[in-house]
């Protein structure tokens, strides 16, 4: 399954090929979500939910986080130890710790959906990190991030 058409924006980033969905938005106020988190230590999957629970309804811009984004985190969770595991695993010859916290938390939206959602299909997964990591990241991240996360797509079934 893709993403939905009718949650396409009128408006596209510069930064991307393509139109920004709801989606997309939901995914960047999770990565924003984690970023924040990972700056405060805060990575245990508890201290994660605790946090990302406040976030969800509290944040700079007063708005509350969109459903998606509360499932994307709700799953991150979930699944934290794994999904840091399978990044780990597949991130030639870096380590997690090594990364920018941004493509950190990028790679694990991405790996949570490729892994556990069987709503995005891994392309879309990869896509939308690429687009995110142009938008938030250095020059580098798309590449990188999309190289691994296509060995990660490659390899979804087997890691589930």
């Amino acid at each position: 399954m893709t993403e939905h058409p009718e949650e396409v924006s009128s408006h596209s980033s510069p930064a991307s090929r393509h139109p920004v969905t709801a989606r997309t938005k939901a995914r960047r106020r999770a990565i924003e979500i984690l970023f924040e988190a990972d700056q405060r230590g805060m990575l245990s999957s508890e201290e994660l939910r605790s946090f990302a629970q406040l976030r969800a309804v509290s944040s700079a811009n007063h708005t509350e986080a969109p459903a998606y984004t509360r499932e994307i985190l709700d799953g991150l969770c979930d699944h934290l130890g794994d999904v840091d595991e399978t990044i780990q695993t597949y991130a030639q010859g870096w380590t997690l710790g090594r990364m920018p916290a941004v493509d950190r938390a990028i790679a694990r939206v991405a790996t949570w959906e490729i892994v556990y959602n069987d709503e995005v299909d891994a392309p879309v997964a990869v896509d939308e990190a690429m687009t995110l990591s142009r938008m938030l990241s250095t020059d580098e991240s798309p590449r990188y991030l999309g190289g691994l996360l296509g060995r990660i797509g490659d390899l979804a079934d087997t890691l589930r």
